[in-house]
């Protein structure tokens, strides 16, 4: 049996995302930012098919971002809630790591599987830039479904696409916790 890490639970228990909007600068540097990464990377992959990617958005491509995601949402008739909405990610970004899943030809492997092992990527990239001291957050959206800014922001091919994006930055406030589901509202067990 593996040796208790009780501090590592501990986070788990008290872990609670940032709200994008108010991370400020510094975000982490390419050195900083490596072994979030690293750990992320570690997430389950049935198969070892490593159906994801990570892209690194940093401050300078946001205000590109920006654009493209007011454009895109113009080009398709969105109220302006959504554009702004889908506008100020990027506007407000500092750095964001978009998680790009990779679906691969695998006969025992289904796609479902694929797409639940980008997600524990997220996870495991959010988790690791909260342990590691900065504020983040996971953000999607309709733009990060939408494949005419995923080509045109990102160069997203057909078999790819956006499961999330982590923004990473500097904590300006410690949000109160949310409520949590009631454990035994969520849990059902099985004895025989």
């Amino acid at each position: 049996m593996p040796d208790p890490n009780p501090a590592a639970l501990e986070f788990l228990l008290s872990r609670r995302s940032r709200p994008a909007k108010t991370l400020r600068a510094p975000a982490p540097s390419r050195d900083e930012l490596a072994p979030l990464l690293r750990a992320a990377a570690r997430s389950p992959d049935h198969g070892k098919l490593e159906p994801w990617r990570f892209i690194v958005i940093e401050a300078g491509a946001m205000p590109r971002l920006a654009e493209l995601a007011e454009a895109r949402a113009r080009a398709l008739g969105k109220p302006e809630v959504d554009i702004a909405k889908a506008r100020g990610q990027f506007d407000q970004g500092h750095l964001a790591v978009a998680v790009i899943e990779v679906q691969k030809p695998s006969d025992k492997i289904p796609p479902i599987e694929q797409s639940y092992s980008a997600g524990a990527v997220c996870l495991a990239l959010l988790n690791a830039a909260l342990a590691a001291g900065w504020g983040a957050n996971w953000l999607s959206g309709w733009i990060s479904h939408d494949r005419g800014f995923c080509e045109a922001a990102l160069g997203l091919q057909g078999h790819e696409r956006i499961a999330g994006l982590i923004h990473i930055a500097t904590e300006t406030s410690a949000p109160p916790d949310r409520p949590r589901p009631e454990l035994t509202d969520i849990t059902e067990w099985v004895s025989q």
